[in-house]
């Protein structure tokens, strides 16, 4: 999945207030439904590049660094016009949700892997490998799984 612009998304959330930035990764992660979660080493990065660029502070707050847009960093939210990193995100992105599907069969190979026997932990890993070669070929325009 493509990612959005981080550097956007944390100045258009910081226009309606002032977040940490767990509170920032959250807050994309639930404007996106949860299809784009940007990691802390994408987020802190940002938000460190924008205090050092004048547009946000940063304070401590119960031992928490506490972010806030500068009267330089409203005036940049507002020469964004009507820029929207979450806009690829609102008609609920790609019509398939990959990441839930692996975590699906990520827990059906763990329950495999706890109560399975020789044989069907033999047989899952065939079934993963075999599913790990048809992916590539996917991608290698090879044969069709429709």
């Amino acid at each position: 999945m493509p990612r959005g612009d981080v550097r956007t998304a944390v100045l258009l959330l910081l226009a309606d207030e002032p977040m940490h930035g767990y509170q920032l990764m959250q807050a994309v992660a639930d404007r996106t439904g949860g299809q784009w979660r940007p990691s802390p080493g994408a987020v802190y990065p940002t938000i460190n590049q924008l205090e050092d660029e004048g547009l946000v502070t940063i304070t401590a707050d119960a031992g928490r660094k506490l972010v806030a847009l500068t009267d330089t960093g409203r005036e940049h939210v507002a020469a964004l016009g009507d820029t929207d990193p979450f806009a690829s995100f609102a008609d609920g992105g790609r019509p398939v949700d990959l990441h839930g599907a692996v975590r699906q069969v990520h827990e059906a190979v763990r329950q495999v892997g706890r109560t399975g026997t020789e044989d069907q932990i033999a047989a899952a890993a065939r079934i993963l490998a075999d599913t790990r070669k048809a992916l590539y070929l996917l991608l290698a325009d090879g044969p069709s799984t429709t």
